[in-house]
């Protein structure tokens, strides 16, 4: 029999529950507790409220918010590209064509290298509050190395993308049509026991709208749910392609058109929105506000990859949205948490309500607020996962 656990003197907590405290989109209950049982939570409400459990936590009078999730990252990978980074901080712009050097590294990485390298991330993110996380192949590409990195990634994660779609591979860099069609036939077959989403770099210098759509519609006849890089590097078909084709999310949509913003607006795919990727490439910075006003949902993530965005903490990106990208501090928790639930298409996690799983940060503070009032301090004091605390 599962035991209970309630915490209280919680100074601010933040459900996402609208119909909860102040009836915000954070639904935000001052002097709040909550009780879990096994791995899920059972109340939330005020702490003079609480029920009587088995166990008792006293938060200090901290703040605490639903476990961020990370609804975009490349956590399969061998080596690192300090001398690329180096190279780009003192004047080479970003290209697709980084990707390649990766490609090399997590080619010669044994399972066990590529293993320890994600579950040291893992733990990484954790620290910082991460309790759900996306992650995708897309450095191998070929049929073994996408598969082997699936493998690997469906060991500590249901949330596993394939991407062999991440570039041409160097192999047939003069014959993009074969290798589309090695990513649709046999890749396909042997990654799609191993994910649960499909995913493409639909990008001058990677696809074109035409081969972006043959692949993640490949994907979906193979029952993977598609997910898009969409207009990172410029404006293209991308956005307009995930709206097309019901795309839980399409990411990083920094060059977007009026059209492109409505017909976010206008659906079901989430704006996923990589502040690392600008703040590692000193590229302009996605228009949060624009989307939002518009009505789109919007999730932050961290894409935490080698070439372009080595950063695993949310709450770095949610100070950067803030500061950066037109985004309140509500907006921002409430985006790196129910945004990348919504991104994933999981209403059991990235909020703290009866029935969501018990998925809990705790900060060394009385706001969320200070998570970007507070740039670079670490914040977390403490994390649950799935009613267990691991941090």
């Amino acid at each position: 029999m599962s035991s209970s656990t309630v915490i209280t003197n919680i100074a601010a907590l933040v459900t996402n529950d609208p119909s909860l405290g102040d009836h915000s989109p954070l639904g935000l209950v001052r002097d709040a507790a909550l009780a879990v049982e096994g791995d899920r939570v059972v109340w939330t409400g005020e702490s003079s409220k609480a029920p009587a459990t088995d166990n008792r936590v006293d938060a200090g009078g901290r703040a605490a918010l639903p476990g961020f999730v990370d609804s975009h990252s490349h956590l399969l990978f061998g080596g690192d590209r300090t001398e690329e980074f180096n190279a780009r901080m003192s004047g080479r712009p970003y290209s697709a064509g980084g990707i390649r050097t990766t490609v090399a590294a997590t080619r010669a990485a044994s399972d066990a290298e590529l293993e320890a390298g994600l579950v040291r991330y893992l733990a990484e993110a954790l620290r910082q509050g991460t309790t759900t996380f996306e992650t995708k192949s897309g450095y191998g590409l070929t049929t073994a190395d996408e598969s082997r990195a699936l493998r690997v990634a469906a060991r500590h994660t249901d949330e596993v993308t394939f991407l062999g779609a991440h570039i041409v591979a160097p192999e047939l860099a003069d014959d993009p049509a074969a290798y589309v069609g090695l990513v649709t036939g046999e890749m396909l077959d042997a990654c799609a026991p191993h994910a649960r989403w499909i995913d493409v770099f639909c990008e001058q210098g990677a696809f074109d709208g035409d081969q972006a759509r043959a692949i993640l519609t490949a994907g979906k006849a193979r029952g993977l749910h598609p997910r898009i890089h969409a207009n990172q590097l410029s404006q293209g078909p991308g956005v307009r392609l995930a709206v097309e084709l019901d795309a839980a999310s399409a990411d990083h949509c920094t060059h977007l058109t009026d059209a492109d913003v409505d017909a976010l607006a206008n659906s079901r795919t989430v704006a996923t929105l990589l502040p690392g990727a600008e703040f590692s490439t000193r590229a302009p910075w996605p228009d949060a506000r624009r989307l939002l006003d518009a009505g789109a949902t919007v999730a932050l993530s961290t894409d935490c990859n080698p070439g372009s965005s080595f950063t695993s903490s949310v709450p770095f990106c949610i100070a950067l949205a803030v500061r950066d990208m037109g985004m309140t501090p509500d907006e921002a928790v409430w985006s790196a948490t129910a945004g990348g639930a919504a991104a994933l298409r999981r209403d059991d996690v990235g909020r703290l309500t009866p029935g969501a799983y018990a998925d809990l940060t705790l900060l060394d503070a009385p706001s969320h607020v200070h998570l970007a009032y507070r740039p670079g301090v670490p914040l977390v004091a403490g994390v649950w996962r799935r009613g267990v605390r691991v941090h």
